[in-house]
């Protein structure tokens, strides 16, 4: 990536008030939006005169709330002042630009903010320590929901298929399991992974190397239905809309993002409509009761939730594609699409650790050293450590299973610990030749930093 001088820190995506960038695009067919009913007017807004007159209804005799004869020997209270008339409001109503603040980068020593710390509550990442297991259990997978969780029920659950399609489809859950089944092994990466560890800090969700998580996934190849509804010639892309609805930078939506019909409608690329997760109906946070798995790209592009896929014969331009996650050095760049997954290495930290700063300890000896490597541009072929500042490497023993393509390889070698501190750090290198980098690619979203992992480690006498 070209090393172009980052834009000064606080700087905002655009003027807070100005229109989203380009219009909103939606895919054809129309937009179920929410109905929203009359806003209610608070008590406080009721006139004095409303608010003074009693409840005919009620149990309690209005006598009762009657102020008592004053002592004809006690001096008369001053009159009260008379009431002030509130004035007409001249505030604008507030709109969601008012609600929803444009991107920016955090200041030179601006720490996490309290928005972005409620965004970590919620989304949380793999603790290192599960990279042990092959498939990693649901609750342990990493966490990214846009909006809210949608109240879903299986029972009433539909996919429609639409657009530029012969044969339309509107499918139930038990039409779509009715259908041959298939499990594919799939390593899912937020594209986010690593925005917290860059400078300027892009503010959003602070993932440091943690938003990763590995599973089997069962569902209904989505060539095979895009087959099954009949893809018109002129057609260019699918269009998938989960129930997730929400604002983000001003623009009201519900999450939405497209794959060009060389991937989506592509049997060997395996993408999947999910309805099943390690062996069990999708959690709630994995889009109960279906969603989108697009193995080899990161996690935006799998679409939780999934309720419509809309074929168009022009690119989708709607906020999630042409607005968020591309790779922009500037407000202004159009930038480049985010899909790919780059490669990454993660070590399951060695030792016990320190409770505050996850420092390791190790005592001296033979310690094993173990985790996981993957990249979307092909299979791993090769994961290195470095124990000595990045100085020299030494290559581990990768294991990958040819069969599972699209799931991460085990890594694993040995070090002979002597007392002292350390850095260790380890790197993967793709079949495709990406390797990962020792500098941290800076954009202004914070996508696709791939970054090296570095692990501290002090080795006791």
């Amino acid at each position: 990536m070209d090393a172009t001088p980052a834009p000064a820190p606080g700087a905002p995506d655009r003027d807070p008030h100005a229109a989203p960038s380009g219009p909103r695009a939606t895919p054809s067919g129309p937009r179920a939006t929410p109905a929203h009913g009359p806003r209610a007017t608070p008590a406080n807004d009721a006139s004095p005169q409303a608010r003074a007159t009693p409840d005919p209804t009620s149990a309690t005799p209005v006598a009762a709330h009657a102020t008592p004869a004053r002592d004809p020997a006690t001096p008369a209270p001053a009159p009260a002042p008379p009431r002030a008339t509130r004035a007409p409001s001249t505030v604008a109503a507030p709109d969601l630009r008012d609600v929803s603040a444009p991107g920016r980068l955090a200041g030179a020593d601006e720490g996490i903010s309290g928005a972005e710390l409620g965004l970590a509550a919620r989304n949380h990442g793999l603790p290192l320590e599960a990279l042990r297991y092959d498939t990693t259990p649901p609750g342990l997978h990493y966490v990214l929901v846009h909006y809210d969780i949608p109240d879903t029920t299986a029972d009433d659950w539909r996919l429609t298929v639409g657009g530029r399609v012969r044969r339309p489809l509107s499918l139930d859950l038990a039409a779509l399991r009715a259908r041959p089944a298939v499990t594919h092994r799939v390593t899912l990466e937020c594209a986010g992974n690593g925005r917290a560890r860059l400078a300027p800090r892009p503010i959003s969700q602070p993932w440091l190397v943690e938003a990763v998580g590995t599973a089997d996934w069962t569902g209904v190849p989505l060539a095979a239905l895009l087959a099954e509804a009949g893809v018109e010639e002129d057609a260019v892309e699918a269009v998938f809309t989960g129930a997730d609805h929400g604002v983000e930078r001003g623009t009201e939506q519900d999450y939405r993002r497209a794959l060009p019909l060389t991937v989506a409608a592509h049997p060997a690329r395996d993408v999947l409509v999910a309805y099943a997760m390690n062996g069990a109906p999708l959690p709630p946070q994995h889009g109960h009761p279906l969603r989108l798995v697009v193995p080899g790209w990161y996690g935006m592009a799998s679409v939780k939730w999934l309720r419509d896929i809309t074929v168009t014969d022009t690119p989708f331009t709607g906020f999630q594609q042409t607005v968020a996650y591309r790779y922009r050095q500037g407000p202004d760049d159009p930038g480049e699409p985010v899909d790919v997954v780059a490669p990454r290495a993660l070590m399951i930290p060695p030792g016990f650790p320190d409770f505050l700063s996850r420092t390791r300890v190790v005592r001296p000896g033979p310690v094993p050293l173990a985790g996981r490597a993957w990249s979307g541009h092909g299979s791993v072929v090769r994961v290195e450590l470095s124990t000595d500042g990045e100085e020299t490497w030494t290559d581990t023993e990768v294991t990958a299973d040819p069969a599972r393509p699209w799931a991460w390889a085990a890594w694993r070698t040995t070090w002979t610990a002597r007392p002292g501190p350390y850095r260790l750090t380890v790197r993967a290198t793709d079949a495709a030749g990406h390797t990962q980098p020792l500098v941290a690619p800076w954009n202004r979203g914070g996508f696709g930093n791939n970054l090296v992992q570095r692990v501290d480690v002090v080795c006791l006498t």
